[in-house]
């Protein structure tokens, strides 16, 4: 993942579950965009109003935890938010993330050095967080290489068919 990423800051605390990520009335689709207008609204009803693309989700320890249901890096990939920053993942919650092409950075000062509408950017190639209110820069691990590409490519099957070159000829 080259690419910078660069939006405002929506602040959320601990324990962020998946039922609130996207509510279980939504699941009956795992379309990212009919998933993303419901996104966050049991814990902000206007959120898909408010968040504009590139945005990005900082919260507190466990996010994602719940259910295993990848709905939930889904919607907010629908909600055109650019990723999310936390302390810590639920680890279903991470390996979805990944495998759906969801950028998600564990930064344990994140929640106590961000607030709501500070504009950061993440540099997920050098694993830096650019606070512009503060000019202060967090520190994150960046992914290997190969987490890296998987990302970029879109997930987990994007990643497989351009690296097995499927529908193309040999």
């Amino acid at each position: 993942m080259d690419r910078t990423l660069k939006g405002k800051a929506w602040v959320f605390g601990d324990d962020i579950d998946t039922d609130v990520i996207i509510p279980a009335r939504y699941l009956v689709t795992s379309d990212p965009q009919e998933l993303g207008k419901h996104c966050m609204e049991d814990i902000d009803p206007a959120f898909v109003e408010k968040i504009a693309p590139g945005d990005l989700i900082v919260a507190g320890e466990n996010f994602g935890c719940g259910s295993s249901r990848e709905h939930a890096p889904l919607a907010l990939k629908g909600a055109f938010c650019g990723g999310v920053i936390a302390v810590s993942f639920a680890r279903i919650f991470y390996r979805n993330a990944i495998n759906v092409g969801f950028p998600i950075f564990e930064c344990p000062e994140a929640k106590s050095h961000i607030q709501e509408g500070d504009t950061l950017t993440v540099c997920p190639s050098s694993g830096t967080i650019g606070v512009e209110r503060t000019g202060e820069i967090l520190h994150f691990a960046p992914f290997p290489p190969f987490l890296e590409g998987l990302i970029s490519s879109g997930g987990l099957i994007p990643f497989v068919r351009k690296e097995l070159k499927v529908g193309e000829e040999r």
